[in-house]
C-alpha cells in the first residue's frame, strides 16, 4: 500500500489518527473508495465524492446506525461508522470471506430480527438516496399508498419525462401498483435496509454477514427479500429458509417478490437505461 496524500490528509482530519498507507478499492460506481491503514493498527474504508448531493454521506451514516440499533438483539451487522462529513464517509474495514451455508442461515435469522425491530411508520423522517437518485420518504398511512406514491410514481415520472418508457408499459406498471392493497398482506412496518442487493451484502469471517450502503425506511419486509432475489445472492435458498423459519412469511410471498421488485427495476431504468422499464412492465403484467 502506498499513501495518497490528499485522501490520507482528509482522513486524518476526521479520525485524529495518522494514515500510514492507502490503496484504491474497486467495485463502486458512484464514490471513490480507498482502504486505509492507520497508525493505531486499524484498517478502515473511506468513500469520497466530489460535489456530493446534500447530506449524501450523512444519510448513509444515519442509515447504518439505525440498522445497528437492532444488532444487539440479533439483527444484521453493519460496519462501524468512524467518521462522516459532507464529502466523505469512513467505516471500519470488513474482511471478506467465502459465502457459506452457516453464514447464510445466520444472515436470514439476523435479517428477520432487524425487520422485527420495526419502524415508526411507512416511511422515514428524512429523505435519502438510492444510488445518486433522491429517495422520498415522507410517511403515508398504508404500505400500498407509500409504495405507489413514494417508490413507483417518482421514478416512473423520470422515465416518462426522458422518454425512456412506453405509454403502454407505464400503464401496465401503474395498473399493477394500483392493486397493491389487494396483492400485499397488511403487516406492521419493518426496519428495512432498502437497497439489499448482492453488492451490499458482505460475507465476512466467523460466519457473519455485514450489510452496507443502506437506503433505510419503514416498509414491508418482503421488499428486502425481493431485492435479494432480484439480482441473485450466493446461498439465497438457505437465507430465505432461515428467515422464514425465524419469522414466518405470509402465504404466497414468493409470488409477490416480483411486485416488490418493480421499484428497484425502475431505479435501474433511471440509472442504466430503459430496458429495465420494459422488464418492470413484464413483471407488472403478472399482477394486472
Amino acid at each position: 500500500m502506498a499513501r495518497q496524500p490528499v485522501v490520507a490528509g482528509r482522513a486524518e482530519q476526521l479520525l485524529g489518527s495518522a494514515v500510514v498507507a492507502t490503496a484504491p478499492v474497486a467495485g463502486g460506481d458512484i464514490a471513490t473508495a480507498v482502504k486505509l491503514r492507520l497508525s493505531n493498527g486499524r484498517t478502515a474504508f473511506l468513500k469520497t465524492l466530489t460535489a456530493a448531493p446534500p447530506h449524501f454521506f450523512e444519510r448513509e451514516a444515519a442509515g447504518l446506525r439505525w440498522l445497528a440499533e437492532a444488532t444487539p438483539d440479533g439483527g444484521v451487522a453493519t460496519p462501524e461508522v468512524l467518521a462522516v462529513d459532507h464529502d466523505v464517509l469512513i467505516l471500519g474495514w470488513v474482511e471478506s470471506a467465502r459465502p457459506g451455508a452457516e453464514a447464510a442461515g445466520a444472515f436470514g435469522r439476523a435479517l428477520a430480527a432487524t425487520h422485527r425491530s420495526g419502524a415508526d411508520g411507512f416511511g422515514a423522517a428524512d429523505d435519502g438516496y438510492i444510488g445518486r437518485l433522491p429517495l422520498l420518504n415522507r410517511a403515508l398511512p398504508t404500505w400500498a399508498e407509500f409504495w405507489a406514491e413514494r417508490r413507483i410514481a417518482p421514478y416512473l415520472k423520470v422515465l416518462r419525462d426522458k422518454d425512456m418508457v412506453t405509454a403502454e408499459d407505464a400503464a401496465t406498471i401503474e395498473a399493477a401498483v394500483a392493486k397493491g392493497a389487494e396483492i400485499v398482506p397488511q403487516e406492521p412496518p419493518a426496519r428495512l435496509h432498502g437497497d439489499l442487493w448482492n453488492g451490499n451484502v458482505l460475507w465476512a469471517g466467523d460466519d457473519r454477514v455485514v450489510v452496507i450502503d443502506p437506503a433505510v425506511y419503514g416498509g414491508h419486509r418482503e421488499v428486502d427479500l425481493a431485492m435479494l432475489a432480484l439480482f441473485g445472492l450466493p446461498q439465497l435458498p438457505q437465507v430465505m429458509a432461515a428467515y422464514d423459519e425465524a419469522a414466518p412469511l405470509a402465504d404466497g410471498w414468493e409470488d409477490r417478490l416480483g411486485f416488490h421488485q418493480l421499484f428497484p427495476l425502475l431505479v435501474h431504468a433511471c440509472l442504466f437505461g430503459g430496458q429495465y422499464a420494459a422488464r418492470a412492465a413484464r413483471v407488472a403484467s403478472r399482477y394486472v
